[in-house]
């Protein structure tokens, strides 16, 4: 069984005459509707664009560097230290 979540947003486009019949065609011979088969077509076209920035591979060597960049203890930056003892515009001024 299919299970239905609510849908509770919009999502309006203006489109050609020519794109909405191509949809439609599309839609119908699919037997589904075409908001369906718009939001499904875009979600799986989003989900293939967003998985590269999930998910990557390296060589060995590569991967190698990358573990050993990981596993390396943090390098001492004199500014940042620096940066990090002065007051912040953050902190709470005692008012006098």
């Amino acid at each position: 069984m299919v299970q239905r979540t609510t849908r509770t947003e919009k999502l309006d486009l203006r489109l050609s005459r020519a794109a909405k019949q191509t949809l439609q065609a599309a839609a119908t011979a699919e037997r589904r509707s075409v908001s369906e088969f718009v939001l499904d077509s875009a979600l799986s076209v989003a989900e293939e664009r967003l998985a590269d920035r999930r998910i990557f591979t390296l060589g060995a060597k590569s991967w190698d560097a990358f573990i050993a960049a990981l596993d390396a203890p943090p390098r001492r930056h004199a500014r940042l230290e620096r940066l990090f003892r002065e007051p912040s515009v953050f902190d709470v001024k005692s008012e006098s």
